[in-house]
């Protein structure tokens, strides 16, 4: 046990004291810094007041009465929205639409030179146009802006509709009852296993937009960090067995303490680094800029599910030990590091199949594909992640899933300990699995 301790803290020091790793540990959250700022800094030279309103104003003409109506309306609609915005718990389900931008409404009617003028001058972001239609009794409506405030279009077509009600109903529709034709008809969705409890169907499920977007970034995440951390171990092996190195360790700690140091000192460092880009991520999310963005998007971290993060954690770890006993496996019958790309191939294509099969099946997280792959060992921590943070799925699946994880993991563990022993001492062109097999037969673990 102290010599895997030893074997561990060697591998987790030499590998954070090389200047590639602290260089590219360094770029990728400076990268990820800028990246988040960007937003902010375009808004900073766009000349934006800040505080996220459009300032829209009214063109002259024979419809101002209707104008000003679309403009009460859409008020009254960012008024009730700001209110359901300020109760997080109500944004789920299919309920949890999209913040629309604030509107600064110009009521006071200007011809539209002036108007066009005042949007040269960065005074207004545009203005409402009422022109008669040759088609129809209402009035076409025009949004003429720049690209800030484009934004708008939806919450103003949405008002015009409502307006547009109003102005055939002609009285004989009561306020309820126009209110009732504008507002859109809700479909929610609810499993057949729902159906038999009295579900109401996403109101007991764990899928939210902002469960979509960490689902989405664990995903990726572990693809980008399973594929440096598992070459990062091959390589580390190969170095050492081309340099002959390996001669000398072999007779100081056994193959399997090696083998396993090696894999657990590469498992911090890639902790490490997840850490380090989780402190800037979260950072960030808790400055006043980014909480107002979130809050545009209708974006609340209390609707994050505790159970989609701490589940994504253990399929992390497990998936990583899963892939770096096979990473060390074939980093040990390789004596050449310019053969280790050609060596990982196979299984830089499992991982990439894994990413993809999980990605393309978010949009799906209860087809038939993604219910097999969750039990299949080398795709499930993605695929069965997508249904514990998307989809529906069973305690008992999550069991299932984790067992079998686990089972291979401690096959491919004394498949490559086999492989281990035998490979590290093996040189010249790698060895073909025929010679393994022989080899691996004088061997016993």
């Amino acid at each position: 046990m102290n010599k895997l301790g030893a074997v561990i803290a060697f591998t987790y020091r030499n590998k954070v004291k090389t200047k590639s790793f602290r260089l590219t540990t360094l770029l990728l959250a400076l990268l990820l810094v800028v990246g988040m700022n960007i937003p902010y800094v375009i808004q900073l030279f766009s000349g934006d007041d800040g505080d996220g309103a459009l300032k829209l104003g009214i063109a002259t003409g024979s419809y101002n009465e209707l104008a000003q109506q679309i403009s009460e309306v859409s008020m009254q609609a960012q008024k009730q929205q700001t209110e359901a915005t300020a109760t997080p718990s109500t944004a789920t389900g299919n309920n949890r639409a999209a913040a629309q931008p604030q509107i600064d409404w110009q009521t006071q009617p200007r011809s539209e030179t002036e108007l066009n003028r005042l949007i040269q001058n960065k005074e207004l972001d545009g203005y409402l146009l009422l022109k008669a239609s040759d088609k129809e009794p209402f009035p076409t409506v025009t949004l003429v802006s720049d690209n800030n405030a484009s934004g708008a279009q939806t919450l103003l077509q949405s008002a015009a509709q409502t307006v547009k009600l109003r102005s055939i109903a002609a009285g004989q529709l009561s306020e309820q009852q126009l209110q009732e034709l504008g507002s859109p008809v809700t479909i929610v969705h609810q499993s057949p296993d729902q159906q038999g409890s009295g579900s109401t169907g996403d109101s007991d499920r764990s899928y939210t937009r902002e469960n979509f977007i960490l689902v989405y970034i664990l995903m990726i995440l572990f693809f980008i960090s399973l594929t440096m951390t598992g070459n990062m171990v091959a390589s580390e092996i190969t170095s050492e067995k081309s340099s002959r190195v390996m001669e000398i360790l072999i007779t100081s700690v056994a193959p399997l303490t090696q083998m396993f140091g090696k894999i657990i000192g590469i498992f911090l460092v890639g902790l490490t680094q997840i850490a380090l880009y989780a402190a800037v991520f979260s950072a960030h999310l808790f400055l006043p800029y980014y909480q107002d963005v979130l809050a545009q998007f209708n974006l609340h971290l209390s609707n994050l599910s505790w159970q989609v993060a701490v589940f994504g954690f253990m399929y992390y770890i497990l998936g990583y030990f899963l892939y770096s006993t096979l990473y060390a496996a074939v980093g040990s019958i390789v004596s050449r590091t310019e053969d280790l790309g050609q060596a990982v191939s196979l299984l830089t294509v499992l991982t990439l199949a894994a990413f993809y099969i999980g990605i393309f099946s978010i949009s799906s997280p209860n087809s038939l594909i993604i219910r097999i792959a969750s039990y299949v060992p080398f795709f499930a921590p993605t695929t069965a992640l997508v249904r514990v943070g998307l989809g529906t799925i069973a305690w008992w699946e999550i069991v299932i899933s984790m067992i079998i994880l686990i089972i291979s993991i401690l096959f491919c563990g004394w498949l490559s300990t086999k492989i281990y022993r035998t490979g590290v001492l093996m040189y010249g062109k790698r060895p073909t699995w025929k010679e393994l097999r022989r080899a691996m037969k004088a061997y016993k673990i």
